[in-house]
């Protein structure tokens, strides 16, 4: 199978083109720069076709996607700087990206007929409540600009086509690039006592366990929404920062407070973001291993 992946630069894209590598797939990357300007620590993916491409430039993404032609785009490139999108002289870059660069790839894939997974979010939901988000719920309500313009490119790929996977998680971390949990373990590192917000409630999702899912997917023709996040119980991220450093042996105290009490962010954060992934095992696929066993095999793959 011939795939296209955009954002390889990120923590997700990267670890899409080592798992295609694995199974014998053929991978090409794309990114922004004109040299790929991920980790380069001699996994699968440095030695993968690269292709710069600016998805927003509609001719440019239709002549590629056209002359490689690939059975599957996984589009994993994205705006995904939260706060930084309420910016007003951001915006209109955070919409183009992020809803014009989705519909270009879904236009190049009807005109060649290659299916498409597109990666979402939580965020597209109002996060209010208790009660898991199901896939196929259509109560939207985003909280923020990056949110919105997450739905809209939803929006986007299932107007234009049919066979098509959107797949949404959340509390992303992976070995390329910067996350909650390389943020924690240099604050814990430098501070006695850090703050954590104990009343936004979720579950991790490690991008090297969710490639493996991601490629399953494609792999196949059941189309639809999904959620993907690792298993285990819903926590906050109070929670989680406890338990990234019980696992690294760090004796930092963690101070639970409220979103309220924590302040500092402009984007409005959902408190709920529980994810109903029961569609999963419903459709075949196997679920991600438990967020617990993934942080341990995540602290030791990286360098802190």
């Amino acid at each position: 199978m011939k795939v296209f992946v955009t954002g390889v630069a990120g923590q997700l894209g990267h670890d899409v083109m080592n798992e295609l590598a694995k199974r014998g797939h053929e991978g090409i990357g794309s990114d922004m720069a004109p040299e790929y300007s991920g980790i380069q620590d001699g996994t699968a993916v440095t030695g993968m076709p690269y292709v710069s491409l600016d998805i927003t430039d509609k001719a440019a993404v239709e002549k590629t996607i056209e002359e490689i032609a690939p059975d599957a785009v996984v589009h994993c490139a994205a705006w995904t700087a939260v706060d930084l999108a309420e910016d007003e002289d951001k915006k209109d870059k955070v919409r183009a990206i992020n809803v014009g660069g989705t519909e270009n790839i879904a236009l190049s894939c009807k005109k060649t007929g290659a299916k498409m997974l597109y990666l979402s979010t939580d965020y597209v939901f109002n996060g209010l409540g208790t009660e898991p988000w199901k896939p196929d719920c259509k109560d939207y309500a985003p909280l923020n600009v990056y949110g919105q313009t997450k739905l809209d490119g939803e929006l986007a790929v299932s107007g234009i086509l049919d066979k098509y996977f959107i797949v949404r998680i959340a509390w992303v971390f992976g070995v390329n690039g910067k996350n909650f949990i390389k943020t924690m373990l240099n604050v814990g590192q430098k501070y006695d006592t850090v703050r954590v917000v104990n009343d936004q409630i979720g579950s991790p999702t490690y991008t090297f366990d969710l490639a493996r899912l991601l490629v399953d997917m494609i792999e196949t023709d059941k189309y639809g929404y999904y959620h993907a996040t690792n298993e285990g119980d819903y926590i906050s991220w109070y929670d989680f920062t406890c338990e990234i450093y019980r696992q690294a042996g760090l004796k930092t105290r963690v101070v639970p407070v409220t979103t309220e009490e924590y302040g500092l962010s402009k984007a409005a954060r959902p408190f709920n973001s529980r994810l109903d992934k029961s569609k999963l095992t419903e459709n075949g696929f196997r679920p991600l291993p438990e967020w617990q066993d993934a942080l341990r095999r995540y602290l030791q793959a990286i360098e802190w």
